[in-house]
């Protein structure tokens, strides 16, 4: 039978993050803002809630931390970091798409300038 985790243990676990949850915290306030500001514009509107989204995911994260390292909760260890799961899934995800779109426009910029010294 698998022993359950002490207190202790999970406050020694989740430490690091607890030491970095003012940068969790502040990271999420900046990527909420930065969506409200992206939401600003027309086309931003469309594209907003994905920032809003992260941070609000990332606040989740930090207060999850702090409730896991106040009480020693694994529960609590355990849904920041899912929290955070889903934080790098948004951002891996959005990494792969800017890189498709970087290679995508790449192609279309040398096929256009080859196509345009072709001509010349």
């Amino acid at each position: 039978m698998e022993a359950s985790p002490t207190t202790s243990d999970v406050r020694s676990i989740i430490e690091p993050l607890y030491r970095g949850k003012f940068w969790m915290q502040l990271i999420g306030v900046m990527m909420i803002v930065y969506g409200a500001l992206t939401a600003l514009s027309i086309v931003g509107i469309i594209i907003a809630w994905i920032p809003i989204w992260a941070g609000v995911v990332l606040m989740q994260a930090a207060g999850a931390v702090q409730r896991a390292h106040a009480g020693g909760d694994p529960a609590e260890a355990g849904q920041a970091m899912g929290k955070l799961r889903v934080y790098f899934t948004i951002f891996g995800v959005l990494t792969l798409i800017g890189l498709l779109l970087m290679i995508i426009s790449l192609i279309f910029g040398i096929g256009a300038g080859m196509t345009g010294m072709g001509g010349m």
